[in-house]
Formats: structure tokens, sequence, C-alpha cells
């Protein structure tokens, strides 16, 4: 008998080292019977099964066979389940009214009940049909649980607010589950930012990054060594373990070489933190730019005079550096249909205006006229050196007038050419835009800049092969685009414009960028 042939159209070698979920056997035989395979069912999707068989684990077309043994899904009244683990606060919002909008948008009936010790499940009802044709479990966890449900295979997406380790990464591809790094197993499906907070009646506006860190590493005590009153610093945070309060802890204090100190008061959830500012005259807190409570938000300052105030624009484009990306991550694994048209919902206008409607920042792509950017050029005039003469600014400025530049900017990893997480996240939406032909007829241009460090012409270089990489990037990742439709160009002004001070690891990682601008 064959062991394999075309009528088994689908099948995918993914593992040779599977987790099983269930412990039944099937046997999966052409319709013609002259192909049969047997093994242990993995799952079933509504149209696919995953079987893991003596070849390995392989997907194969259920329409081109009959399924025979314990284990076999009933097709009639199939549901397809899909679980979501990760960050309980995000999932209890952003996740639920996304799960809700979503099946009202395919007009199904939706409903909401509360499975004890794990979460919200919505089940969506097709007309008067009893069985609900799906089923979206979110397991309120955290970003590392969700990581481990995801490898423990009992559950199909992460919700995080980080990337996943090393070790992660490398779990997942031993297990079959593909490379958590590609740019279609992650998305970054909204935007949050840290921003400090102080009670609306301490007169202190301003801090820097590095002050924030010394603050919080117990260095410093006192409202009058920041400008304020004389009185003692009372320190909020979220549990620096987890969340907001782990990104924190790790991308502000850590960075920096220090240690939380242990005169932090920590709080179970952004509301705790807010709630504790309000009344607390001599507090600061770390809150999400979507909540910040009655209180004030400080602007972030560097020592050349740089201010970096966090907004939906600065949020969007990468340009506030305490923005807080919400990652879902998925394995290379096919979900079912329905699985598949939420991934293609969370991309709508319809998501975004849910993201909207949360306080969150969505990722649509805006495009910011050239008339707004008079702070940028100012502040580019300001920093010029020697290096960077006025020529080079009046190329630019010629360069940028009667364009656009669009709300996706993409960074890097330390001074490689190497994409961070949200970068690679903007790759995929502006293939899927081209694709979709949202540019057609206009001209692209990938703009390089760097950071002012060493000589400009070596930066100047740096940044056009960012700029290459980035483009290049996008065009293999838009597969369906046709590059006639576009005319798409690259260009590079290395240190000209920079975003923020020069004299720190931050303020560099900002400046160190790719720009898209369109006309």
């Amino acid at each position: 008998m064959k062991k394999l042939c075309a009528a088994i159209c689908a099948a995918l070698l993914l593992s040779s080292v599977p987790v099983p979920m269930m412990a039944d056997d099937v046997t999966l035989t052409s319709r013609d019977g002259s192909v049969e395979i047997s093994g242990v069912l993995l799952g079933y999707d509504g149209q696919f099964y995953r079987v893991d068989t003596e070849y390995g684990v392989l997907t194969v077309d259920g329409s081109g066979v009959s399924c025979a043994g314990p284990a076999c899904p009933n097709l009639i009244s199939y549901t397809a389940d899909i679980t979501i683990s990760g960050e309980a606060e995000i999932g209890a919002t952003l996740m639920a009214a996304l799960i809700e909008a979503f099946g009202m948008s395919e007009n199904y009936a939706v409903t909401r009940e509360e499975s004890a010790g794990v979460g919200p499940v919505y089940a969506f009802y097709d007309n008067d049909n009893p069985v609900p044709a799906a089923r979206f479990t979110i397991r309120q966890t955290t970003s590392a649980e969700g990581f481990a449900d995801l490898l423990g295979e009992e559950a199909d997406m992460v919700l995080s607010l980080r990337e996943p380790t090393r070790a992660e990464r490398l779990m997942a591809r031993d297990a079959g589950l593909g490379d958590l790094d590609a740019v279609r197993q992650s998305r970054v499906i909204a935007l949050d930012a840290l921003v400090p907070i102080v009670n609306a009646d301490n007169p202190v506006r301003r801090l820097g990054i590095e002050t924030l860190a010394r603050l919080y590493a117990g260095e410093i005590e006192r409202w009058a060594e920041l400008g304020g009153e004389e009185a003692p610093i009372t320190l909020y945070l979220r549990d620096p373990d987890a969340g907001f309060g782990m990104a924190f802890a790790r991308d502000v204090v850590l960075a920096q070489e220090r240690e939380i100190s242990d005169r932090v008061l920590t709080k179970a959830s952004n509301i705790g933190v807010t709630g504790a500012v309000e009344e607390d005259p001599f507090g600061i807190g770390i809150a999400s730019f979507s909540r910040p409570g009655l209180n004030e938000i400080l602007t972030l300052t560097g020592d050349c005079a740089f201010e970096i105030a966090p907004s939906q624009q600065a949020i969007k484009a990468g340009d506030y550096p305490l923005s807080a990306p919400i990652y879902l991550y998925r394995p290379a694994i096919r979900l079912p249909q329905i699985g598949r048209d939420f991934m293609r919902y969370l991309r709508s206008p319809g998501a975004g205006w849910v993201i909207q409607r949360i306080g969150l920042v969505d990722q649509e792509i805006d495009e910011i006229p050239f008339s707004v950017q008079g702070t940028r050029l100012a502040n580019a005039i300001a920093q010029a050196g020697q290096e960077v003469g006025l020529t080079e600014l009046q190329r630019m400025v010629a360069a940028m007038d009667g364009m656009r530049r669009l709300s996706l900017t993409y960074r890097f990893k330390g001074g490689s050419t190497a994409l961070d997480a949200p970068s690679r996240s903007n790759v995929a939406l502006l293939a899927d835009a081209l694709e979709g032909g949202s540019f057609d007829g206009r001209r692209l241009k990938f703009v390089g800049f760097s950071d002012g460090q060493g000589a400009a012409a070596l930066n100047n270089r740096l940044a056009a092969r960012r700029a290459e990489a980035v483009r290049r990037a996008v065009i293999e990742a838009a597969e369906t685009f046709d590059p006639d439709r576009v005319a798409i160009e690259t260009e590079a002004f290395g240190e000209a414009l920079p975003m923020a001070c020069d004299d720190s690891d931050w303020g560099r990682r900002i400046n160190r960028r790719v720009e898209v601008w369109v006309e």
C-alpha cells in the first residue's frame, strides 16, 4: 500500500518529537482506499487533521480522507476551540473586547461565561444551532505562563508584554512550534506606554530616564533634589516580576545596572498605582499611558534639552522611549478557519476602533504631514555639529518637502541591522498594506538615520544599509505585491535628525531608525 500520495495534499512534517494532547488512535484513509495513515490525533481544526505518525507530525486535508478510530471528531457538531493565555489585565480588557467585537462583526450570537480559575470563555453561535461554532477561552495568567501554556499545547496563542526569552524560543522550535521571532508568528496588536505619574499638586513636571532609574534604585529620596518640596518621595510600582512592572524594571532600572529598591511599594494592578498616587501628594508611580488616573504625566527629558512627552503619535511611531507593545504570539500550526479570520480582524479598522476605545494605541498606519514636523527640524538645527552642516540639513529638508512620514518606524537590536520585535511586526503591517494596494501609484522612501556616535560619514553609510535592509525585508514579506505599482526608494541622512540625546543608551536607540516617507 502506498504510504503517501497526492491525495493527502497538505501533509507537512513539523516535528519528530511531538507533545501529544490526546492518547487516542485514528486511521485516515483516502477516499479511494489507496492511502492510509495511522497515529495519535493531535488536533482537528474543522479542515485539517494533525496526526503524530511514524513519519512525524503530519497535517492532512480532511476533505480527502475518512477518519476511523475512537479519537475521530464529530464533523457535524464540531466546535473550533481557541485558547489565548497571557497577561491577565490585558486579557480581561483588550482581548475580551476584541473577541466580542469580532464575533458580532461576523454575525454570531456571542455568550460569555466565567471559568473558575481560568478566565472568560466566549461562545459563538450561528443561527439557531445549539452547538457553538467556536469557543474562545482567555486564560488570565502572565507572559511567562502564557509561553509555558503554548509549549505545553494548552494554548493556541500567547498574549505577552515581552518577547519570548531565548530558552522559550529554543523550546518552541524543538517542539515543532516554529520560530516565535518570525514575522508571521508574532504580532503587535496594540501599543501602550509606561509613564511616570505624580500627584496633580506636585510641582515637578519633568524627569530624565536616568533620574527615574536612580529614584527607583533608592538613590534619590527627597523631592527637593528634583526641584520639588522638602518632602520624602514615596515610590509605587506594579509587581516588578510581571507585566508593566517587569518591563519598567528591565528597561529602565536594570538597563542602567541598578536594582529596584526595597523601599518601592508594589501594587497588584495599574489602578492600584494610580489610586495610591492620587491620594499621596509626595508619591510617584509608573502607570500605563492608557490609564493614568487623575494624575499628572511627567515629560521625559535629557541633558541636551530634548523633551519627549507621551502621545498617540509618539507612541505609534516608537519615538517615545518607554513604549510598551502588546504582543500576540502563535505557533507555526494552522489555526481553525475562525482563528485565521480573527487574526485578519486584528488588522482591521474595526479592531482599531476597539483598541482606541479602550485607550490604547492602534496599529493603523497614519501619515504625518511635513508641516507638523517643525520641532524635529528645530532640534536638528540646534544639535547639528561640525560634521552635519547646513548643506546636509538643506538636502534633507528638500527631500522631505511634499512628503508625509508614515507612523511606522523601524529600529534595531543594539548596533546591528537586526530589527527589534515591534519593527518586525511593522514589516508585516507595511507588507500587508502594499499587497492590499494602499500605496498604489505613490512613492515610498525608506530613510535611514543614526545616532551621533562616531564619524558622520560612517554613520551615514550604516544608516543607508539599514534603510536597504528594511526595504528588502518588507518586499520579501509582501509576497503578492507587484513592485511596479509603487515607486520604492531608499535614502540616508545619518545623524542629521536626532529624536533624543545621544548621551544615553535609550537616546541612541531612539535615534537609530528607518522612517518611511510617502508622496
